[in-house]
């Protein structure tokens, strides 16, 4: 009787460690949830994830992925920052810096996959390096918007030339998708009070962000998924701060997004009010 009890221990070990450990799918198939990363480090200290290593399972996350469509919610049309009201339990999530080969192709995927819309706020050298997959976010139907051309501290530099990088990075933004570029967010969130205003005067909505998940720091994806939740959990609603240019935050991204909609949070989608005005002009 030992013997089997042992032996059913066995087993069922073996298949909890299989389910922690799969790796998720090219094609952004639910394979992990969200999980505190101190409990991943506590199992195994001295082995260091991977920059795409799963986030494994946790009870509040499990046999709630039946219905992703659940976690889309409504669309935002704004014109300015002061139009971006969210409800408690909402969220925008936000990609900086791509596009980006492979990565940003695997975020497209698992958005899809849960029938939800970001905004990528593209770099314009990315976006003219690799066209083909910045029309591939806005043939997925995402909300485009800029990041400056070469991703500048615009507050090093002088007035005229932050001017010049952010309609540098506009304007490669729009050529390559055939899209307005009607949000804008400052590189490393460096802005001026005088920039700001320009950016306004001139049709674009200022980003600004409330949850930073702090993705490009060099840490797991499940640290990215526990640092995301627990400010979010502290503010309750906001802009998410993410980037398609890290394998973690591909990694995470399913754990993210089923945890969001296990504790009740809804995506919103953004859509500037002028956008067809502003492209029609911007071809002119």
């Amino acid at each position: 009787m030992f013997v089997r009890v042992l032996c059913v221990a066995a087993a069922a070990a073996c298949l909890l460690s299989s389910c922690a450990g799969r790796s998720q799918t090219e094609s952004g198939s639910l394979a992990t949830s969200f999980a505190p990363a101190k409990a991943i480090s506590s199992a195994n200290p001295a082995r260091k994830a991977d920059a795409d290593s799963p986030v494994a399972l946790t009870p509040v996350a499990w046999g709630r992925f039946n219905n992703p469509g659940s976690l889309s919610g409504r669309t935002l049309t704004v014109s300015s920052l002061s139009d971006i009201k969210l409800a408690n339990k909402e969220v925008v999530l936000t990609f900086d810096d791509g596009p980006m080969p492979k990565k940003t192709e695997k975020i497209l995927s698992i958005l899809d996959e849960y029938n939800v819309k970001a905004t990528f706020l593209m770099v314009g050298q990315m976006a003219k390096a690799h066209p083909e997959i910045a029309r591939k976010v806005v043939d997925a139907g995402h909300t485009i918007g800029s990041h400056t051309y070469r991703h500048a501290d615009l507050q090093h530099l002088s007035f005229d030339a932050a001017i010049a990088e952010i309609e540098k990075g506009r304007d490669a933004v729009i050529s390559v998708t055939h899209e307005d570029a009607g949000f804008f967010r400052f590189p490393y969130l460096a802005d001026t009070g005088r920039l700001r205003q320009w950016v306004a005067s001139n049709g674009m909505v200022v980003l600004d962000v409330q949850i930073d998940s702090k993705d490009y720091f060099g840490v797991s994806p499940a640290a990215v998924a526990t640092r995301t939740m627990n400010s979010l959990r502290a503010n309750g609603k906001g802009i998410i701060l993410l980037h398609d240019i890290h394998a973690r935050t591909a990694a995470m991204l399913p754990a993210l997004l089923t945890q969001l909609q296990a504790e009740g949070y809804k995506v919103v989608r953004l859509r500037h009010s002028n956008s067809s005005m502003m492209l029609a002009s911007l071809f002119d």
